[in-house]
Formats: C-alpha cells, sequence, structure tokens
C-alpha cells in the first residue's frame, strides 16, 4: 500500500513540474535594452537629452522585426554585466565585444558590426606603437574595454595605463597633456574626436589592431545565459533585417564604416 501511495504521489510531481515548466516558459513581450550612452556614433545621448546612435536605430528596427515592446535603458559601463546578471534589464547593446572572458558570463548574440583599434596622439608625435616605442609613455583607455585588455597583456610592462570610466573622459586628459596616446575603437574616434575642433592637432598612429584574441568576434548583444530563448529571437530579427535591407538603411545613416557592418 506504501508503495502505490509513493507512486501516485511521484506521479502527481511529475505532472506538477511539467505544468511549471510550461508556466515558467518566457513569451518576450517586453525587453529592457541597456546601452552606455556615451559611445558615438554607436550610443550616445543627443541634443535632447534622448539615446541615440547606430545601436539605437538598430534596437528601434530589432524590437520591431520581434515584435516586442522595447524601454532603452542607459547604464554606465563597468556594471554593465552585474547590472544584467541582476536583472536590471534583459539585453546589453553597448559596443561590446564577443570574448571568450565574457561569454564565460552572458550569452552572445550573432554580431551585428566589427570594428579596430588604433592608437590616437597629437600630430608630429613621431611616436612607434609598439612596446619598444611607447616605452615610458603614458596610454590612456577605457577601462574593462577589450581595448584596456590589449594594452595591459601587450604593453602593461612598458608603459603606464591611464584607464578612465568613458571615452570622453580619455579625450579630455589628451588634450590635457596628461596622456602621450590612447587607444580605441577606430569609428568612435573618429567621429567623437578626431572630426571634432579639439581633436584637429591629433592623428592615428602605427597599424590597426583586431587580433580576435583581444578583440573577439565582432559586437554582439549581450543577454543572461538563461535567457537563449531571447538570443534566438534576436539572432532571427537580425538575420530577417539583413534579408530584407532595413540593416542597411539603418547603417547607411552612419557613412563610412561599412567594410565593419554584416553583409
Amino acid at each position: 500500500m506504501k508503495k502505490i501511495v509513493l507512486a501516485a504521489l511521484s506521479c502527481v510531481l511529475a505532472v506538477g513540474i511539467g505544468i511549471g515548466s510550461v508556466a515558467d516558459a518566457k513569451e518576450w513581450k517586453k525587453v529592457r535594452i541597456a546601452t552606455e550612452g556615451a559611445y558615438p556614433p554607436f550610443n550616445l545621448v543627443d541634443a535632447d537629452g534622448k539615446l541615440a546612435g547606430f545601436e539605437i536605430d538598430l534596437a528601434n528596427a530589432l524590437c520591431a522585426e520581434m515584435k516586442v515592446e522595447c524601454t532603452l535603458v542607459k547604464q554606465d559601463w563597468d556594471g554593465m554585466i552585474p547590472a544584467l546578471k541582476a536583472r536590471k534589464y534583459d539585453l546589453i547593446m553597448a559596443s561590446m565585444s564577443i570574448t571568450d572572458e565574457r561569454k564565460q558570463q552572458v550569452d552572445f548574440s550573432d554580431w551585428y558590426y566589427r570594428m579596430p583599434a588604433r592608437f590616437v596622439a597629437k600630430k608630429g608625435a613621431g611616436l612607434t606603437t609598439t612596446p619598444e616605442g611607447l616605452k615610458g609613455k603614458t596610454i590612456g583607455v577605457q577601462r574593462e574595454t577589450v581595448s584596456d585588455k590589449f594594452l595591459t597583456d601587450n604593453y602593461g610592462s612598458s608603459v603606464t595605463i591611464k584607464r578612465y570610466a568613458t571615452q570622453d573622459e580619455v579625450y579630455l586628459d589628451l588634450t590635457a597633456g596628461r596622456l602621450d596616446a590612447y587607444i580605441a575603437d577606430i569609428i568612435v574616434s573618429r567621429d567623437a574626436f578626431l572630426s571634432k575642433p579639439e581633436g584637429k592637432d591629433y592623428e592615428f598612429t602605427g597599424p590597426e589592431f583586431s587580433d580576435p584574441k583581444w578583440f573577439g568576434d565582432g559586437i554582439g548583444a549581450a543577454m543572461r545565459k538563461q535567457d537563449n530563448d531571447l538570443t534566438a529571437l534576436f539572432n532571427k530579427a537580425l538575420k530577417a533585417l539583413i534579408a530584407n535591407g532595413t540593416y542597411q538603411k539603418v547603417a547607411a545613416k552612419y557613412p563610412d564604416f561599412d567594410s565593419y557592418l554584416r553583409k
């Protein structure tokens, strides 16, 4: 009799677990998307105080394709992944490189653009961008970026590295004479600094750097590992936007980096 009761109880529990699993399946109707708002032209805050840029336009197009209601959240770069894990939002679109180190913490979508990095220094400085050529120099970089990791691993023993919370702070210290050079994504440097009046006395120096060991497999959206259904939904929408030409229309608003986009 005891065996019969236990068997019956096991059946009830099994049914209960099955019902719970169905109930817990996520139907994505609302998605909160985090971005930094300080990395033009990819994400920025415009003159009206609104988030704008390539990633914002792409996010809006993706949300329409996924048929979900999206809310944009401005988040400081340093706290991006911890806040995602704490469920303050569901997805990150903030020019985050897909690296093996980050993949241990989060799930990534397919890449939606790629971007090499390059040093910037004062015109005529004559810097050689090797560890030996920059020995003793002070180099700026945004903290916790792939450029930070690259600089630390390859130049850390020969240069003084100054790390900043935002890329704008890097530009300020360079023009104030507190840095000899900095390293960042080339389009960000060009659009946010070199093309501006304050950047007129500065230029790219040395080669482009894009080794996947440091710069990963492109830029993707980051999501919690348990939300792989959202990752699949995002990837399906991204493929659809590329196929129907919407992705290309979004990218056309941001000229001169076509070679770094998906085809």
